[in-house]
Order: C-alpha cells, then sequence, then structure tokens
C-alpha cells in the first residue's frame, strides 16, 4: 500500500465553493501563509469590516500618515484570534520581513507580520509599499484541511499578489476563479463523484 503525497498549499488561494456550509467563509477567498502535516493557517482577502485603517491605528495609539492607506479597509481574516492583527505584505528588500520582530516569510510568496514593529513603521509613512491589514485568521488542525478540499469544498490556485493588493474587493473571489480559466457561473453547490 503506497502512502498519500502530502501535499503543500503554502502560497495558495482557497477559493471557497458555492454551498459553503460554513457562513465565516461562504464566498472567500483565502490566502494560505502556511501549510504542513501540522495544520494550515490563512487570512481571508476580501471580508472587508467596518474599521478603517487609520481607526485602527488610533484604536493602538499611532497615527497614520500614508495618506494611500488611511481609508483602506481592515479586512476580517478568518475566525481564530479576532483581536489580533495580522498583516500581509510583500516582502522588503532580501530579508523579506526586514527586521520586523514577528515574521513569517512565506516561501515564495509574500510576508505575514504580526508584530506591532510594522505598525510602526506605516505609522511613520515607511514599512512596506502595499498591505491588507485583517483581524484574525483562518487555522486548520492536521488533516482537516485536506478533509475540506476532499468534500469539495475548496478550489486551490496558486497565489497572485495582483488579486489582493490591485484588484477591488468586491471582484477578487472572480478574479481568483479566472486564474484556473473558470467562471462562478460554471460551478455548482452540488458536489459528484464518479
Amino acid at each position: 500500500m503506497s502512502e498519500a503525497r502530502e501535499i503543500n498549499l503554502t502560497n495558495q488561494f482557497l477559493i471557497a465553493m458555492p454551498g459553503m456550509a460554513d457562513d465565516q467563509f461562504a464566498g472567500s477567498v483565502v490566502y494560505l501563509c502556511e501549510h504542513s502535516g501540522k495544520g494550515a493557517l490563512g487570512l481571508v482577502i476580501n471580508r472587508p469590516i467596518d474599521i478603517k485603517l487609520k481607526n485602527l491605528f488610533e484604536r493602538v495609539d499611532l497615527s497614520l500618515d500614508r495618506e494611500d492607506l488611511a481609508d483602506e479597509p481592515v479586512y476580517y481574516g478568518g475566525p481564530v484570534q479576532t483581536e489580533r492583527g495580522f498583516v500581509l505584505h510583500e516582502p522588503i528588500g532580501e530579508a523579506g520581513g526586514d527586521g520586523y520582530s514577528s515574521t513569517l516569510n512565506i516561501p515564495g510568496g509574500l510576508v505575514m507580520t504580526t508584530s506591532r514593529d510594522v505598525l510602526e513603521a506605516l505609522s511613520n509613512g515607511a514599512g512596506p509599499k502595499r498591505v491588507l491589514i485583517t483581524l484574525g485568521y483562518a487555522g486548520w488542525g492536521a488533516g482537516q484541511l485536506e478533509d475540506e478540499l476532499a468534500r469539495n469544498g475548496w478550489l486551490t490556485v496558486a497565489a497572485d499578489p495582483g488579486v489582493i493588493f490591485e484588484t477591488p474587493v468586491e471582484a477578487r473571489y472572480e478574479r481568483a476563479l479566472g486564474l484556473l480559466g473558470i467562471d462562478r457561473l460554471m460551478l455548482s453547490s452540488d458536489a459528484g463523484h464518479a
């Protein structure tokens, strides 16, 4: 009997299939920051909440001197640790995280920083050029995501930073599907097995 090949979906989008039973993920696109045999961690990239970045910065006693970011929304990143901020951004220089104290360099992809120092850098007009800031993250235990994939809960595709940073939020789901050459109308909420 051969062992099942372990898949690694780090730096991929999870695109919720129509009929996703979990309302927290229905219609969502998740950027996977980490995926291993121990589980997975990702950030929902298409669910803005009613908080602007300038307001979030005020809540943590920082000003935001970047007009390009001030009116950008904060996003619902997922149902885990919703009081904690996660900053998804492009690598800065060779080091990727550029010395922030709590950074995950995503192989072949973006960078996720959870420490206050990235907010302080942004506050001072520096820091990463393009960011998406979420409250909370999506997490799966060992085998849980693989089980959801086997039950046709998600489609997967290599992530494109343009979907996150250049695409209007209301078009991100369709644009992510477009990376697979799929239109939303082609999808059925009924799973079929041969």
